[in-house]
C-alpha cells in the first residue's frame, strides 16, 4: 500500500467489519453458556483428546476465533476512527478506552463472573487484554504505519522462541513475565489472580490489525478485497504448512490418534494461552478471507448479525451478567443452592458444584435462547446509541 497521502473516504461503519465482530460475538456466547452450563466443564478440558468428543471438541475449538477477531478488529477500528479525527485525537481514545477496560475487566466482569462483592478472584482475560493493547497501540501510533506492521508481525512470529524462557517464584519479577508471556496463576494477599491472555502476542494481533485499517481508509474496495483474500489463503495455507510438519510455531505438536477424526483434532488443538503462530495464523487467515467475500452481503442479510458488532462491549458486558444469572437460577434444578454460584474462583475450583452441570444439548438451547434475549436489547441500545452519539460522549465507550 502506497504510503503517499490519499483522499480519505468517509468511514463510519464499514458492515464487513462489524457483521464479522457480530459473527464471533455470537459464537463467543457459546463457549461462555458451556463454561457455566456444561457438566464436563467441571471436570476435563474440551479440548483434552483423552476424554473429549468430536462435538464437544468443536464446540470448543469454533470459538477459538472470538479473541484473535476481537483484538485484530480493534487494531482494524482504531486505524478507521484515527483516519477520520488525527493521530493525537486517536492516541487520547485509545488510551482512555484501554484504561476504561482493564477498569471493566477487573471489577466489572470479575463481579458479573463471580457475583462475589468481595473480589476474591481476577481472571485477566481478552478485555483486560485488549485494554492495556490500546495503550500500547497509542504510543506505536507514533510510528510510520509500516514499522507498526513489522513489529506486529515480529511479535507473532517471534514470541515462541519465549516458551521456554520462566520466572521463578511467585513476586512481582514472575507476575509481570506472565503478563508478558506465561499463563499462570498467583495469590496476593486474600486475591487469585489468574493471568490468561499474556500480552505479547496480542500486542503483535492489535498492531498488524491497525495496518490493515488502512485499507480501508486508502484503497480501493476491490484491491482491497484482493489483499485480504490473498492474505488470508496464504496465512492459511502457512498454518497448514507448519502445523504438518510439526516443527516451530506451537509447543504441542499434533499425534497420531486412535481415528483419522481425532488425527484431525490433535492437528487443529492449537495453544490459545498465550496464543501461539500458529493458532493466530489458524483464526487469521479465514477471517481475512471473511472480510474479502462479505463486502457485498446485502444489507438486509447482514443486518441481525452486523448488529451485535456494532454494539460490542454492550453485549458482552450483557452477555456474561445473564449467563452468569441464568445459571444461579438453575442451579436449584440439579439440588445445589443459589448462592453455590457465588464464586471465589472459576467454576471449575468450586467445591460445592462438585457434580453440578447439563448436557450439550441444554448447552445449544440455552445459548440460542440467550441470543434470542440479547437481541432486542442490542437492537434498543444500537438505536440510542446512535440517536445520542454527539450528545452522550461516554456512548463511545460501549
Amino acid at each position: 500500500m502506497s504510503s503517499q497521502a490519499r483522499a480519505v473516504p468517509d468511514v463510519t461503519r464499514v458492515q464487513s467489519i462489524d457483521l464479522l465482530r457480530g459473527t464471533v460475538m455470537v459464537i463467543m456466547a457459546l463457549d461462555h453458556v458451556r463454561a457455566y452450563f456444561h457438566a464436563a466443564a467441571l471436570v476435563h478440558s474440551p479440548t483434552d483428546l483423552e476424554r473429549t468428543s468430536v462435538i464437544l471438541f468443536f464446540t470448543r475449538w469454533i470459538t477459538h476465533y472470538c479473541a484473535p477477531v476481537f483484538v485484530f478488529l480493534a487494531g482494524v477500528s482504531a486505524h478507521i476512527y484515527g483516519a477520520r479525527r488525527g493521530r493525537q485525537v486517536l492516541s487520547t481514545f485509545l488510551w482512555t478506552r484501554g484504561l476504561w477496560l482493564v477498569f471493566t475487566e477487573l471489577f466489572i466482569l470479575s463481579f458479573f463472573r463471580t457475583f462475589n462483592p468481595a473480589f476474591p478472584y481476577f481472571n485477566l482475560q481478552v478485555i483486560w487484554a485488549i485494554g492495556l493493547c490500546m495503550l500500547i497501540l497509542s504510543v506505536l501510533i507514533r510510528l510510520e504505519t509500516r514499522s507498526i506492521l513489522l513489529i506486529g508481525l515480529a511479535l507473532i512470529v517471534g514470541h515462541n522462541l519465549l516458551d521456554t524462557v520462566h520466572v521463578a517464584g511467585d513476586g512481582i519479577p514472575a507476575f509481570l513475565w506472565a503478563v508478558l508471556h506465561e499463563t499462570r496463576r498467583f495469590t496476593f494477599g486474600p486475591f487469585l489472580v489468574n493471568v490468561q491472555y499474556p500480552l505479547l502476542p496480542w500486542i503483535g494481533t492489535m498492531a498488524v490489525g491497525y495496518w490493515f485499517g488502512g485499507l480501508y481508509t486508502s484503497e480501493q474496495p476491490a484491491r482491497r478485497r484482493r489483499i485480504l483474500l490473498l492474505t488470508g489463503l496464504v496465512v492459511t495455507l502457512v498454518f497448514i504448512d507448519l502445523r504438518f510438519l510439526n516443527g516451530y510455531g506451537d509447543p504441542a505438536p499434533w499425534s497420531a490418534q486412535r481415528s483419522i477424526a481425532f488425527e484431525i483434532l490433535s492437528f487443529l488443538n492449537l495453544t490459545k494461552y498465550p496464543p501461539s503462530l500458529l493458532y493466530l495464523a489458524m483464526t487469521l487467515g479465514p477471517a481475512l478471507v471473511f472480510l474479502a467475500c462479505t463486502e457485498r452481503v446485502p444489507r438486509e442479510v447482514a443486518a441481525p448479525i452486523a448488529l451485535f458488532g456494532r454494539v460490542a462491549m454492550f453485549y458482552y458486558l450483557a452477555h456474561i451478567l445473564l449467563i452468569h444469572s441464568a445459571a444461579t437460577l438453575a442451579a436449584p434444578l440439579g439440588g445445589y443452592s443459589m448462592s453455590d454460584m457465588v464464586l471465589s474462583s472459576s467454576l471449575i475450583d468450586t467445591a460445592a458444584l462438585k457434580g453440578y452441570g447439563y448436557g450439550l444439548p441444554t448447552v445449544y438451547l440455552v445459548w440460542i435462547g440467550l441470543v434470542l434475549v440479547l437481541y432486542p436489547c442490542c437492537r434498543w441500545f444500537d438505536r440510542y446509541k446512535r440517536a445520542h452519539q454527539s450528545t452522550h460522549w461516554w456512548l463511545s465507550y460501549l
